[in-house]
């Protein structure tokens, strides 16, 4: 019996060179935008049209009380079991300050923006929350207490 010729398994030289050709173009072409401003979108800064700083605090019968930070006078009572979004923004925030070992801190900063946006501002851990990314609605809940028991700016 002949032995039979073993198979070439191979990967073919030219399109593997071609990949990689591909790749380093891809890198150089990314690199070449970040260091040169090439191809990079940006917004003007928008300016702060209203801030406002609040405290939130959970009460025992479930409801969140909003409060003035300088004399802890009730802004807005939220009742139980409404209001999921604003919660859940306040449960992350409230998060990353006990991940990071800081106590309740400074108020929050409830911000309006000339653009139009509105964005939540914990100066403790220096995270802000665009409100407006998870859809109008969403952030119609927080845009009320920019306002809300002040007369309008």
């Amino acid at each position: 019996m002949t032995p039979r010729p073993a198979r070439d398994n191979s990967v073919p030289r030219r399109p593997l060179i071609a990949a990689g050709l591909l790749v380093g173009f891809s890198l150089l072409a990314a690199t070449t935008a970040r260091l040169t401003g090439i191809g990079r979108v940006s917004l003007p800064e928008a300016e702060i049209v209203a801030i406002r700083e609040l405290r939130f605090v959970d009460r025992p019968d479930g409801s969140v009380a909003v409060l003035e930070p300088a004399d802890g006078s009730p802004v807005e009572i939220l009742p139980a079991g409404t209001n999921g979004f604003l919660r859940g923004v306040l449960r992350g925030l409230a998060r990353d300050r006990k991940l990071a070992g800081l106590d309740d801190g400074p108020p929050f900063r409830l911000i309006r923006w000339t653009d139009g946006r509105l964005s939540l501002d914990d100066p403790t851990t220096g995270r802000r929350v665009d409100l407006g990314a998870f859809g109008q609605g969403n952030a119609q809940a927080f845009a009320r207490l920019v306002t809300i028991g002040r007369s309008q700016p």
